[in-house]
């Protein structure tokens, strides 16, 4: 096997599947990438048992053949060589020769029959399709409230909700929740699932801006996105997602209207003296009036004042600040709506005239 191929072209593909290897593996071929060449493509596939992303790229080729090599080492010797550098591949025994000009690197290959495919299901599937900028936008409305490493696995993840004609997508860590939907050009039986942290902070990176459609196709243990040339197939977490419903409050009567971006630096620049540990600030509204309070242990303080228009009760309430900045950064609309029922209940930020986005914050005690 043969193979002559740019190296900005080739970089382009292993720059995608590259990110969802671990750097450690109980299977040595978790590290390699499983490279198939037929009918004048070349198939990149990379897993780690839990999601699979493949990439197909035209490339003129002599024979059919598959094989699996580092996909760490070929991805850093791609990027450290020249732009528009000839890269050859040649298959030896159990080895891949790379040539580049003056360069020359001997890869260590394992067989392609050893290597765990993850296969799609066959069961009957929601399938619908969502264009590739939609699908990003709303993903990073939500994607910041998803839990880390929480002990209740169902949180480590968004909830998937395919309901007549919407997709609703949420996240919470227990502490926050985020909602968003979007319309369906179909109805839908009522489906939810579950998809993990790691495929979708992979998704988002793997999306573009554009109008270009994804394919999504949920099944019974596993998700599916199609687009341009990837196919990334995921399984999804086991589990009962809390009840958002029950989360989003309704009536919340104390309400007042802002520009983000200006609650945004001043937030940001309210931070700066909050406790390192605990994030903490104080939200005093009154009428026309928001007051923004952080202190430290240092006995230091910070105080940031805000034109509003409110006329409700005065709230003397407390909040996370991370909480409240990753909203503000992450929501691209120009103005905000914040609801209140009193100083010890949940927040509601919406989006003035939209039911499409709800973000729920509980309060802390400062």
């Amino acid at each position: 096997m043969n193979i002559k191929i740019n190296r900005d072209i080739l970089l382009i593909p292993l720059s995608k599947v590259s990110s969802i290897v671990e750097k450690k593996h109980t299977l040595p071929i978790l590290s390699n990438l499983l490279l198939e060449g037929s009918d004048k493509t070349l198939k990149f596939t990379v897993t780690d048992l839990e999601m699979q992303i493949s990439l197909s790229i035209k490339i003129n080729l002599e024979e059919e053949f598959k094989t699996t090599l580092s996909v760490r080492k070929l991805f850093d010797i791609t990027r450290a060589l020249p732009e528009n550098s000839q890269l050859d591949f040649k298959i030896e025994d159990s080895k891949i020769i790379v040539k580049a000009a003056r360069s020359r690197f001997n890869l260590q290959t394992l067989p392609a029959k050893d290597y765990p495919v993850m296969q799609k299901n066959s069961d009957k599937a929601t399938v619908f399709s969502i264009s590739q900028k939609d699908l990003k936008n709303i993903l990073k409305q939500v994607d910041f409230s998803m839990a880390q490493q929480d002990i209740r696995y169902y949180l480590n993840g968004l909830l998937f909700e395919v309901d007549g004609k919407k997709l609703n997508i949420v996240g919470t860590d227990g502490h926050r929740l985020s909602f968003t939907s979007c319309d369906l050009n179909e109805l839908f039986d009522k489906t939810q699932i579950i998809v993990p942290r790691k495929t979708i902070l992979e998704l988002i990176k793997l999306l573009s801006d554009t109008e270009e459609v994804v394919k999504v196709s949920i099944g019974k243990n596993q998700i599916n996105f199609k687009f341009n040339e990837i196919d990334l197939i995921s399984k999804v977490i086991e589990g009962q997602f809390p009840d958002y419903h029950r989360v989003i409050p309704e009536g919340h009567k104390n309400i007042f209207v802002i520009n983000r971006q200006q609650l945004l630096s001043s937030m940001q620049r309210a931070s700066i003296l909050s406790n390192e540990k605990y994030r903490g600030i104080r939200m005093l509204v009154e009428k026309n009036n928001l007051k923004l309070i952080s202190t430290n242990g240092e006995q230091e303080k910070a105080e940031e004042e805000l034109e509003i228009e409110y006329t409700g009760e005065p709230i003397d309430i407390g909040f996370n600040v991370t909480y409240l900045i990753d909203v503000l950064t992450n929501i691209q609309f120009d103005r905000l709506s914040f609801a209140f029922n009193d100083s010890n209940s949940s927040c509601l930020v919406t989006i003035p005239n939209n039911n499409d986005y709800k973000y729920v914050v509980m309060p802390m005690r400062i």
